[in-house]
């Protein structure tokens, strides 16, 4: 190989990098000949004229493998040094131990062609900088990369070939076990079976892992979870990644799968990971072993996440959820044929639900098709179901007792389960502490300690039972009991029952309806409602739309009427007194806190110059009555007397406010002023008063 030939002195003046690497820590404990015969190189290094002080060891890749450089400290360390001219010669034993990857080998052969360094292995020193050594090597590296394949490739193969029949181990779920003969079984532990069970039955039940972990939260539940790499089973709360890793694993359904993942490698050399769709699994065995539910019911609970997980522009059945509107995932625009969505806006105190279709606006910037007003479309929606309902009403609540009732016992069990559980482990602990030397204190301290805390659990897991079984007691104790059979026989208060949830209507409305189509029709101030019931009947309710701020507190147009009729006989402040008599309010009794307000003469006069009623002046003066100067010109008497004949009944007025006046116009015989020493004014008024009263009589 002409090696003296090819080690010049500048190379000598450079250091000698010694790569060792082995590809797993196994090898590293196992194969240390192969460790050994890496070390060796040094005597290679020093026969070539380097000086032990100028030879470099890396073995800090120990145990890690050459298909990437991303995680090789090492190499990365080697590259470095060689790129800035600091090796005269890299050494390893063969190019598998510097790389098994054709993209990092070729890219150091580049840089030690650059930076003039050689290559050393088992077989000789090559020259990169040289046509027929950088060929050598490049084959070598070639070869490298197949024998890295080829052995993948045989340990692949017969993998595969077990997985095809089923007989691969792999690692089990929680709730699964291999037996002594290598077959998946339940898991032993009664706990962890009924625990799984339960989950499966609660999802079927609400429709929705979120919710599903609700329901564990609330009744104290706990889920069942391996210790990554160990046998040891812990119980901690239900999380909602769980809950959909469960969901998603095939294996609970007893299939046996293999392949649902594909990993491959990215520039940096991280894994990345890419979930195969169902037919492009590698193994998919159907019943292959007992599981906790079917293969059908699996895909059905696959097919209500990805329900889940859509948006409003699709058609789906969301689960129901503990919001106020009735029509969640069901109201359908008249207009446009898209699903409402649903919002809620806290207005007066209150939380009130908005069906709006808006999905225009956000794609296109469009004005938004519909938005109605939920309480009126819900409550019509009650009302027609309760209609409907009331003959199978005592078979629903029935039913309804029956599913509380076994729904309590069941999670019942499972906290006597973890009662069970704790008073095993206790006694276990019990029995460590009683058969150690009670003179080893140090050892008798730590168990009784063990114990102690045993004990702890206990009684919480005890405690924790007590107070379930007493919350389930209040929820269906004898009254409520009496209440629910009372109620059969009127639908209508089980419906509107403040304690229901309204999650549970929505899961009655589901069974019932199908979908609702709503269309707004402003210039009416209606909603059309039309209704698609399961069996393929339809319905169609009118409600009258809610009324804006303003129209709520605008005074009825039946008021303004009344008022513009009063006005021919009374004043402002008579009117407003008639108003209160009869008990209307004002349109500004609607506002928060004005319950109490009533009318006022300033309010009656509002009323008449809002809406452009004549006035009470104007009436009268239609009428030919005259002011004060006007009607004592006539009479040609002052203004002073005319307020005393007024006052005797010689002149009739009449008050357009609440202080001033207009006079009826003189008759044929107007009165005339007299001497009131000869003539007085209330012998005068007498005798008026009696002409009166006999040409009436």
């Amino acid at each position: 190989m002409n090696e003296p030939f090819k080690v010049q002195p500048h190379h000598l003046e450079r250091g000698a990098y010694l790569y060792i690497r082995q590809s797993s820590m196994r090898q590293v404990i196992e194969n240390v000949e192969s460790t050994k015969r890496q070390y060796a190189l040094r005597g290679r290094a020093t026969a070539l004229g380097w000086h032990d002080d100028q030879i470099i060891v890396i073995d800090s890749d120990q145990g890690e493998s050459g298909a990437s450089a991303s995680w090789r400290e090492g190499f990365q360390r080697l590259v470095s040094d060689v790129s800035m001219g600091r090796a005269g010669i890299v050494m390893g034993l063969e190019v598998s131990r510097l790389a098994r990857n054709n993209a990092d080998w070729h890219r150091l052969l580049e840089i030690c062609a650059l930076g003039d360094t050689l290559i050393l292995d088992e077989d000789g020193v090559y020259d990169p900088a040289s046509f027929n050594d950088r060929l050598l090597l490049g084959l070598k590296g070639t070869m490298s990369e197949a024998e890295l394949h080829v052995i993948k490739a045989r340990l692949r193969g017969g993998i595969l070939n077990k997985v095809r029949r089923g007989e691969y181990h792999c690692a089990l779920p929680t709730g699964f076990a291999y037996d002594e003969a290598g077959k998946v079984v339940l898991d032993p532990d009664a706990q962890i079976r009924e625990t799984i069970a339960y989950f499966f039955e609660t999802f079927s039940r609400v429709g929705s892992a979120s919710q599903t972990v609700k329901v564990f939260r609330n009744e104290g539940l706990r889920f069942p979870s391996r210790v990554r790499n160990q046998k040891l089973m812990i119980f901690q709360p239900l999380t909602i990644s769980t809950a959909i890793r469960t969901l998603n694993n095939p294996r609970y359904s007893g299939a046996y799968v293999y392949g649902r993942r594909h990993y491959r490698r990215a520039a940096d050399g991280k894994k990345l990971l890419r979930k195969r769709e169902c037919n492009d699994w590698l193994a998919c065995i159907p019943s292959a072993h007992p599981g906790y539910i079917t293969w059908e019911q699996f895909q059905h609970n696959l097919k209500i996440l990805e329900t889940n997980g859509r948006g409003y522009e699709v058609a789906r059945a969301s689960p129901p959820r503990e919001g106020a509107a009735l029509l969640q995932g069901r109201a359908v625009c008249g207009r446009c044929g898209r699903h409402f969505r649903v919002r809620y806006a806290a207005r007066r105190g209150r939380l009130e639900a908005w069906y709006v279709c808006d999905r225009a606006h956000g794609a296109h910037g469009e004005p938004n098709c519909q938005s109605i007003a939920g309480m009126p479309i819900d409550e019509a929606i009650g009302e027609l179901v309760t209609a409907k309902m009331t003959p199978a009403a005592v078979e629903l609540a029935l039913e309804i007792r029956r599913e509380i009732e076994a729904r309590h016992d069941e999670a019942d069990r499972l906290r006597l389960r973890a009662v069970e559980r704790a008073q095993i482990d206790a006694d276990l602990a019990q029995r460590r502490f009683m058969l150690v030397d009670p003179n080893n204190r140090l050892v008798a301290d730590t168990l009784e300690r063990e114990w102690n805390d045993k004990l702890r659990v206990l009684a919480q897991a005890q405690e924790e039972r007590q107070r379930g079984h007493q919350e389930d007691q209040r929820v269906i104790d004898a009254a409520i009991r009496d209440r629910l059979v009372a109620m059969t026989t009127d639908f209508k208060s089980l419906w509107h029952n403040p304690s229901l949830p309204n999650r549970e209507r929505k899961r009655l409305l589901a069974y019932v309806i199908e979908d609702v189509t709503l269309i707004k029709m402003p210039q009416e101030g209606t909603t059309t409602i039309h209704v698609r019931f399961k069996g393929g009947k339809t319905d169609t309710l009118t409600t009258e739309n809610p009324k804006s701020s303003a129209q709520q507190v605008k005074t009825p147009h039946e008021v303004v009427e009344l008022v513009d009729k009063l006005l021919d006989d009374h004043i402002s402040s008579e009117i407003a007194d008639i108003l209160n008599e009869k008990g209307i309010r004002p349109g500004g009794s609607a506002r928060r806190g004005q319950a109490d307000v009533r009318f006022t003469d300033l309010r009656v006069t509002y009323l008449v110059h809002q809406y452009g009623l004549r006035s009470r002046y104007d009436r009268l003066r239609e009428r030919g009555m005259l002011t004060k100067t006007e009607t004592a010109s006539r009479l040609e008497i002052t203004e002073s007397t005319l307020t005393k004949w007024v006052a005797h009944g010689l002149v009739t007025r009449h008050a357009y406010n609440g202080y001033a006046y207009l006079y009826e116009a003189p008759g044929p015989n107007p009165p005339v002023k007299h001497s009131s020493r000869w003539n007085r004014l209330t012998d005068r008024a007498a005798a008026i008063s009696q002409t009166l009263e006999s040409k009436s009589s």
